[in-house]
């Protein structure tokens, strides 16, 4: 069954099926895959699939769920420094729906795309039982600029383009619930119904040569630091949790575990990064250049354990996050 493999499971099955081509740049398993273009280029693509039944909040408008499909794609280029040029879009729609729903979603995948430079040029369409929205995602780089996961050392400095917490204190709010004043309600709903893509960031710290690895924190904090630190072969250590002032007053609000809803929410497009010691002080001034933050959390440390020091303890950081048939 499903549920018991995981998604991540599933993939590696199906990685075991298949041959791979020679010299894959960046690996298989990465943010995004790649072909050589010859002349140093790199074509690089990305398809992820947004599904309503298990993507999509009942709060959520066709409109906003197929914006979403199209920046939760962007933002995998993004931490890899690509910038997106195409996007194609397969979608499975219920016979069901009307002329006005078809438009919306017309609309969000437009916005998505345009939002960060891109275009729409086509895609499939097919019916469905449910609402599938499936983008593919088209950019090209310099082999030299594309950052991987597997680049950390030890020493290096753990960061990110933002904080977090906020979607799964959205989701608590839409899927249980929960209530909090709107100051603090406003920017949690807006987390979850209006993702952005850190994709200004992402092509700055691209071009400095100081980021050794990036990831884009769509599963979840942990886990994103967790593949970090399989595919570079390091530790992690977080010296300041990156929780969002809302998440935090709204996990007082509800006796919730402000760790929990930083370290293991998922949903949140924030980049990632480790920087090179040396280039810190290059890297900040690039994201700050283009109107971003980078977010000093911790260090990568040579023994592979993922720790959080918090309030006196060095407690463990557990592999977990947003996973398909598990989740």
């Amino acid at each position: 069954m499903q549920e018991n493999l995981g998604e991540r499971r599933i993939i590696e099955i199906i990685r075991e099926c298949l041959e791979l081509m020679p010299d894959m740049y960046p690996p298989f398993g990465d943010d995004v895959s790649a072909v050589d273009i010859g002349n140093g280029l790199l074509a690089v693509i990305k398809t992820d699939m947004l599904v309503a039944s298990t993507d999509v909040p009942p709060q959520m408008t066709l409109r906003q769920a197929a914006r979403k499909a199209v920046v939760m794609n962007i933002s995998d280029l993004a931490a890899k420094g690509v910038k997106p040029l195409a996007v194609l879009a397969s979608l499975g729609l219920p016979r069901s729906l009307g002329e006005e729903q078809i438009r919306q979603i017309g609309l969000g995948l437009n916005e998505g795309a345009r939002e960060y430079g891109a275009y729409v040029l086509g895609g499939d369409t097919n019916e469905a039982p449910d609402i599938i929205i499936d983008c593919h995602v088209l950019g090209v780089c310099r082999k030299e600029t594309l950052i991987t996961r597997s680049g950390a050392k030890p020493g290096d400095i753990l960061a990110t383009t933002g904080t977090f917490g906020k979607t799964a204190a959205g989701l608590r709010i839409f899927l249980q619930g929960l209530t909090a004043p709107e100051q603090i309600a406003k920017p949690l709903r807006e987390s979850v119904l209006m993702p952005k893509a850190r994709l200004k960031e992402g092509l700055a710290m691209a071009e400095t040569g100081g980021v050794s690895a990036s990831i884009d924190s769509s599963d979840g904090l942990a886990w994103s630091i967790y593949e970090l630190s399989r595919a570079s072969g390091v530790g992690f250590t977080i010296e300041k949790l990156p929780i969002a002032e809302e998440a935090e007053k709204f996990a007082e609000l509800h006796n919730l575990d402000p760790k929990e809803l930083c370290l293991y929410g998922g949903e949140e497009y924030e980049l990632v990064v480790a920087v090179k010691p040396e280039k810190w002080r290059m890297v900040e001034s690039a994201v700050e250049s283009v109107g971003g933050r980078l977010i000093r959390i911790g260090v990568a440390t040579p023994d592979r354990r993922l720790l959080l020091k918090w309030r006196g303890e060095a407690i463990p950081i557990e592999p977990r996050g947003w996973e398909h048939f598990k989740s």
